[in-house]
């Protein structure tokens, strides 16, 4: 099967070639490590970790690389550790609230069903990395150093050899819309208003490194620089794909794109951008100020992680995704319908039908059709329900047994399943002697507790009850 991928550069799904099928090379851009990541941050790890899966389905385990950064240089961060450990030496409290904020973050995504990517690299780790694409970009004229600050200059990007992309390509905005669209900081040693930090002196307070550029005075790295140096640092001068949300095609990934072309004198950066859209909750924007802003550990709380998942794949990865408690309640029975058809399933083969939808940019729509296809088979016989778990497997699901399912999710409302049996077991008493009364008495006190019962009759025609959550 072909894999084709939407590209945000040249807006068009076309067919994905790897630079190197015996290494094909991803980077998404991971969380700023200051505090609990929000549901946006959940939906971008999804989308890219599926992506991750059917890369590796495609390509082997073994051949496909997968970086995912951590930013813990930022201002948040600064604040926080200050606040948290004043006791301590500044670099050394920014690690211990970046250590405690990264595992919050990896533990939540895990819950997500999200595999762990091949590399996790930390931007305070390739300072050196990043020291080094500044030379270049000096070296070749596309930045400047001006009050112990380095900028880089999108007018000479543009200025310069046609190989070299256009400033403003990803985006698809002339400069002077992106200095009309942008918060452009004015300062007055800044040549021109659309040229943008690469490095600038530390502050009182401040984390601070060694300079580039013959900068006398430490200073710390700008944003857009860090994941040039790591993408570079881990997949090379160009690589195959670059995702991440649609909130960072400007100016993050355009300013990532123009460093790394001009410093390494290519056309490209990565072959594929890839961008997931944004996330709204209940068809508002998310916001703290609105009361309708979630951590991924606030859902968590209340859902399983698979839950979770499945939510957001049922909205295709370019499209906004409206989270509701609806699609939440309507993704949880779905996943109680599989976990009891599937889950204690061995071995089996990941259908095509589904590696086949989601070979077409991830339309995880049609690959859900396929699954409900595969689930209406899975009575059939143990291929055909093997084969369906194999498919749930792949795609992230099926992490518990059918047993672990079940019961988290009566702890989850509540529901004793001991006593839940007991009553069951009081009923089938009060049948055999034929007091209706009391057996229709236990069957509304379970309804009432959520529970729903199936009479029916074993493989020897002895009578049986089974029970189900409401």
């Amino acid at each position: 099967m072909q894999l084709r991928f939407y590209d945000t550069l040249s807006r068009e799904k076309r067919p994905f070639v790897p630079l190197d099928a015996s290494n094909v090379r991803m980077y998404a851009c991971g969380p700023t490590v200051y505090d609990f990541a929000h549901i946006g941050n959940g939906r971008a790890a999804i989308v890219f970790d599926l992506l991750f899966r059917v890369l590796r389905h495609h390509y082997g385990a073994d051949h496909v690389t997968y970086v995912r950064n951590i930013t813990d240089v930022d201002d948040k961060i600064n604040a926080r550790a200050a606040r948290d450990y004043p006791d301590l030496p500044l670099n050394e409290a920014i690690r211990k609230v970046t250590e405690q904020t990264y595992q919050q973050y990896q533990d939540d995504v895990t819950a997500l069903g999200c595999l762990a990517p091949t590399v996790q690299p930390r931007a305070t780790e390739h300072i050196g990395e990043m020291r080094a694409i500044i030379e270049k970009l000096v070296a070749g004229g596309f930045a400047y150093v001006a009050e112990d600050h380095v900028l880089f200059s999108p007018q000479a990007m543009n200025a310069a050899d046609k190989m070299l992309p256009r400033y403003g390509a990803l985006a698809r905005r002339s400069l002077d819309e992106m200095i009309a669209g942008a918060r452009v900081d004015v300062a007055p040693y800044k040549r021109d208003a659309t040229d943008f930090v690469l490095w600038k002196p530390s502050k009182p307070g401040e984390p601070s490194w060694p300079s580039p550029a013959g900068i006398a005075v430490e200073g710390r790295p700008g944003w857009h620089i860090e994941c040039s140096a790591m993408a570079w640092k881990h997949l090379g001068e160009r690589f195959d794909i670059h995702g991440g949300g649609i909130d960072l095609v400007f100016p993050h990934h355009e300013n990532e794109l123009a460093q790394t072309c001009c410093a390494f004198h290519t056309d490209r950066m990565a072959n594929f951008w890839m961008h997931n859209g944004f996330l709204q909750v209940e068809s508002e924007k998310m916001s703290k100020s609105l009361g309708n802003f979630f951590t991924i550990r606030d859902l968590l709380a209340d859902w399983p992680g698979e839950v979770l998942r499945l939510t957001m794949l049922k909205t295709h990865y370019r499209s906004p995704l409206d989270w509701t408690l609806k699609s939440a309640e309507e993704s949880a029975r779905t996943l109680d319908d599989w976990y009891a058809a599937a889950a204690d399933a061995k071995g089996g083969t990941p259908a095509p039908a589904a590696i086949e939808a989601l070979s077409d940019d991830l339309n995880t729509a049609q690959m859900l059709a396929a699954l409900h296809a595969l689930r209406h088979q899975a009575g059939a016989g143990e291929k055909a329900r093997a084969d369906f778990a194999a498919t749930l497997r792949m795609l992230g699901f099926l992490s518990q047994t059918a047993a672990d399912w079940k019961g988290r999710r009566q702890q989850a409302v509540g529901i004793d399943a001991a006593q839940v049996e007991r009553l069951i077991s009081d009923r089938a008493a009060a049948r055999a002697r034929k007091d209706f009364k009391e057996s229709d008495r236990i069957r509304d006190e379970l309804v009432a507790m959520g529970v729903v019962l199936k009479d029916g009759k074993d493989k020897d025609g002895k009578p049986v009850t089974t029970w189900e959550m409401a």
